[in-house]
């Protein structure tokens, strides 16, 4: 599997981005994807993932009720709507694929293998 992500940015707080995040190669049937951040300075956490077949969310803490992650069947694409951004949001945002087809919503970066190059969102005050 091939991950693409996109759509980064500079933007202001209080502001919204959407990421994009086209997979290619394999079916995502089964699988889970998730999006991932590092901040400068901090370990990778865990932003949102879904589960691609049925479209089960989780969601970290700090994103609840700002982003919301979808998924485009036909395009192979996830998505991370974000709105309501904060200076604390600004990181570099991977997409990834969990490594086994599961029914849970891993949230450990641990669970995943197939990795996205990264895009830069920068929050500014």
């Amino acid at each position: 599997v091939q991950l693409q992500a996109s759509g980064g940015g500079l933007v202001q707080a209080g502001a919204s981005l959407r990421l994009s995040c086209v997979a290619s190669g394999r079916t995502l049937s089964g699988y889970a994807m998730g999006w991932f951040r590092r901040a400068p300075g901090k370990e990778r956490e865990f932003v949102a993932a879904i589960r691609w077949s049925g479209g089960t969310t989780r969601y970290a803490d700090s994103v609840n009720g700002r982003f919301s992650i979808s998924q485009n069947n036909a395009k192979n694409t996830v998505y991370l709507q974000m709105n309501s951004l904060k200076p604390e949001d600004t990181a570099i945002y991977y997409c990834a694929r969990t490594k086994t087809m599961t029914s849970d919503i891993p949230t450990s970066g641990l669970s995943y293998d197939y990795w996205g190059q990264g895009t830069q969102v920068t929050v500014s005050s």
